[in-house]
């Protein structure tokens, strides 16, 4: 909401720049997308930083949705084992519990993100394609990898930490 202030988009600008040229090679978001966000979605916005002597080293940028905190941003110029972890997962699981949340959807990628807890789950996005014999192309792919991601899903499943019987209830 309104506690968030241009400064700490100016520290969380810098932390998604790192991350994103040293993870993925160019960052999409401009600094303008987060000025934007604030002005639109303020009240549906958790930003979790960590300061070291009074700097700003850490950022996690999270999206409030009806039922669920959706993580998607995370972002560091320093590295402290843990922290990563700690600002992701464990802030927003607090979060999410004290505003009554019914998931954290911590985003996606990550086998690492078992061991906490996060089990994989299906998303959908929706996309419109303008040439046909592109979209038929698209749809036969994504008809065979529907499969191979409900497999993937299963085997993940069946690392995470809880017995099969508690995610049943779970679900």
């Amino acid at each position: 909401g309104d506690a968030i202030q241009p400064a700490h988009w100016d520290a969380f600008w810098q932390f998604y720049q790192d991350t994103g040229a040293r993870k993925w090679g160019t960052p999409y978001l401009t600094r303008q997308f987060f000025d934007i966000a604030q002005q639109t979605l303020r009240d549906d916005i958790v930003l979790v930083l960590a300061k070291r002597d009074g700097a700003w080293v850490a950022g996690a940028l999270n999206f409030i949705g009806a039922q669920a905190l959706y993580g998607r941003y995370w972002g560091c110029t320093e590295h402290h084992p843990f922290l990563h972890f700690e600002l992701c997962y464990y802030q927003a699981i607090d979060i999410a519990i004290a505003w009554k949340l019914a998931a954290v959807e911590a985003g996606a990628q990550g086998e690492h993100k078992l061991a906490r807890g996060y089990l994989p789950r299906p998303t959908w996005s929706l996309h419109w394609i303008r040439e046909e014999g592109f979209m038929r192309a698209v749809a036969d792919y994504l008809s065979q990898e529907r499969a191979a991601v409900d497999q993937e899903i299963d085997i993940l499943t069946e690392y995470g930490p809880f017995k099969r019987a508690e995610i049943e209830e779970q679900q």
